[in-house]
């Protein structure tokens, strides 16, 4: 047989062989260093057996698929360590996840921190040990009996969900075994950077009627180097937590008697209506009207767009002269009124409708996290209808429009196109038709993007813009989903040149995402210390005393004035307080009046980013933080 490698060099072997003896043949290096296999785009454990031409690819903890086989065979160390000491806990789910793992357990009472050293402790001595990890099968019905003698309750319910025909796998090290699809290292050994993270409740099969099981998650790497980088990355995390942040600067609250309803304080409606401003700026010269649609509509329409059908259980409805109404959890179906309002002829088009609409989606209680998931938030929709022949021209120009908002925030990005779902409505033909579209506007413009398969909206394929912030992190965003569907639903229509009715081609778009979780991710890459042009407050004014406080007033007013956000600390505390203050508070500039300054008309400046920059006339400085406002400027802190 014929071994295609990756770099496109051929192997050739007399006899079938596993993965893992032909890492050994290409290089002992590599054989260490691997984690899983990929054999003809398939990714498969280091024991598969190989007896057919193929294009092999070894995977390492380099690559997404190695990664995620090297820590889920950590998820398991974490779950026989677990058994070790509380033999009479249940085993639930375990998988890999992005930066890490977790396994689900059934446990009376939760697991401590203390639990969580011991649990460490015994993983470290799995990993010694250097268990063989071995696979075996087993038939649907040996398998249920085998799980119901460990008395696994959780893992009979998932083989008996699955056909009569399968055929169950296993793993097992030492005395544990689990039921695992795979793939798996073939030891314990090599898993030796690893820390356990936390423990969250997590309702069996993520559904809120099922028990409430303990979730304890983890992550692991191949080396401590890179552990201790991503456990300091996780400190500088929490530092930056936007809950956390959003309290002390006072932008939000969540209260008790709104859970997942976000309220917004003063400093943070000026942030947020900073954002809508400049929204509107970017979209008025991109020639999109604004409109705004109703909250609650009634069920006829939700069941015409489909998603009465399609996302009903994250719908709040309402009864309203004894008719179904719901709460609307898109904008989109509005949009289709608002263009079905008059005729349209083909010279109306492309017609760009923008709308920050608040929406509404049910949210499990235990998935809500601070502005970044909510129930009820502000999406920056918009909605192009046009023809045909303008589908590329009209997704290159929304996606120029999400680059430049993105740039103004220093924020990198990737893209992904996401394909058709499971489930989902609307023809193979319509399908096809709109994913090569996007295809071809990204290929097209040389722009690189990864394929997502069966992730699209349920009415049609989509663009993903991934935001990376300043710790790595990854954020999903903007999107631009083309969509067949919901125009021939609700019968849109334009005249043609030839004078016939034809159906319009529809975008769904937004760039902010959600306002409120934009906001949350500001605050995270920022921790706090906004731009001057989007800081609530962009210049603190502190007298020395109360001697010149007229004086002080007086610079107040000038900055005033010129449409600068500024605040008077007029407070008979001492100078030294007060800029520990300003700067915990993380203004953008710090202005400090005493004798000298009134004398000669200045304000002794200290700024964010460099400290004392010494005395400056004020006009001059209005002008400078003029200049930084107009043109969205970031200045990071020098490094001393």
């Amino acid at each position: 047989m014929i071994i295609t490698l990756k770099d496109g060099s051929k192997k050739e072997y007399e006899s079938s062989m596993s993965v893992i003896d032909i890492a050994n043949d290409i290089s002992a290096g590599l054989a260490r260093m691997a984690c899983a296999g990929e054999v003809d785009g398939e990714v498969v454990d280091l024991r598969h057996v190989v007896d057919k031409d193929v294009t092999l690819n070894i995977l390492t903890f380099n690559d997404d698929s190695g990664k995620g086989a090297f820590r889920h065979t950590t998820a398991h160390i974490l779950s026989q360590a677990v058994k070790r000491l509380f033999p009479e806990v249940k085993l639930a789910i375990g998988p890999s996840i992005e930066n890490g793992y977790y396994y689900d357990f059934d446990k009376e009472t939760p697991f401590t921190n203390e639990d969580l050293e011991a649990i460490e402790k015994e993983m470290k001595k799995i990993v010694k040990e250097n268990l063989p990890i071995k696979r075996f099968e087993l038939p649907r019905d040996e398998a249920i009996s085998f799980m119901k003698e460990k008395g696994e309750d959780y893992k009979v319910e998932l083989i008996e969900d699955l056909g009569k025909d399968e055929v169950i796998s296993f793993y097992e090290q030492g005395e544990f075994v689990d039921l695992c699809a795979g793939p798996h290292l073939m030891t314990t050994k090599p898993v030796k950077a690893f820390k356990l993270l936390s423990v969250a409740g997590a309702y069996w099969r993520g559904d809120e009627k099922n028990k409430m099981l303990s979730r304890i998650y983890g992550t692991s790497f191949t080396k401590k180097a890179e552990l201790d980088a991503y456990i300091q990355k996780l400190e500088e995390a929490k530092k930056r937590d936007h809950r956390k942040l959003g309290k002390e600067l006072e932008l939000f609250a969540m209260f008790d008697e709104g859970p997942g309803f976000p309220f917004f304080l003063p400093k943070g409606m000026v942030l947020r209506n900073t954002l809508i401003d400049y929204w509107r700026e970017v979209h008025n010269r991109a020639n999109y009207q604004e409109i705004a649609t109703p909250i609650i509509l009634n069920k006829e329409l939700w069941l015409r767009s489909g998603h009465w059908d399609h996302y009903r259980e994250n719908m709040y409805t309402t009864v309203i002269d004894e008719l179904d109404y719901a709460v609307k959890p898109m904008n989109c179906p509005g949009g289709m009124l608002v263009y079905k309002n008059k005729m349209h002829s083909y010279r109306d088009l492309p017609l760009r409708v923008g709308e920050l609409g608040l929406v509404h989606r049910h949210e499990m209680s235990g998935a809500l996290h601070g502005l970044m998931r909510v129930r009820n938030f502000t999406q920056d929709d918009a909605h192009i209808f046009m023809l045909p022949e303008q589908i590329k021209d009209e997704i290159v120009g929304v996606i120029n429009l999400i680059d430049e908002v993105y740039k103004v925030f220093g924020f990198k990005y990737h893209m992904e196109l996401s394909t058709r779902p499971e489930d989902s409505m609307g023809s193979d033909e319509d399908w096809d038709m709109a994913t090569e579209a996007l295809r071809q506007a990204l290929d097209e413009n040389g722009l690189d993007y990864v394929v997502n398969e069966g992730d699209g909206a349920f009415y049609g394929p989509k663009i993903d813009f991934h935001l990376e912030d300043c710790l790595g992190r990854t954020w999903q965003c903007g999107t631009i989903q083309l969509d067949f569907q919901l125009p021939e639903r609700f019968e849109l229509e334009y005249t043609g040149k030839d004078g016939e009715k034809h159906r319009p081609v529809m975008i769904h778009r937004v760039v902010f995402g959600s306002i409120e979780r934009f906001i949350g991710i500001l605050i995270e890459h920022f921790a706090g210390a906004f731009p001057a042009w989007l800081a609530p407050v962009q210049v603190k004014v502190l007298p020395i005393s109360d001697k010149y406080n007229d004086y002080a007033t007086k610079v107040v007013d000038g900055l005033k004035a010129k449409g600068i956000r500024v605040e008077f600390d007029d407070r008979a505390e001492k100078i030294g307080y007060k800029i520990r203050e300003g700067r915990m508070e993380r203004v953008p500039y710090l202005l400090i009046v005493g004798q000298k300054e009134q004398d000669e008309n200045k304000v002794a400046v200290r700024s964010r980013a460099k400290g004392d920059e010494g005395a400056t006339l004020l006009d001059e400085f209005i002008v400078r933080l003029e200049k930084e406002i107009e043109s969205k400027e970031i200045i990071e802190a020098e490094e001393k």
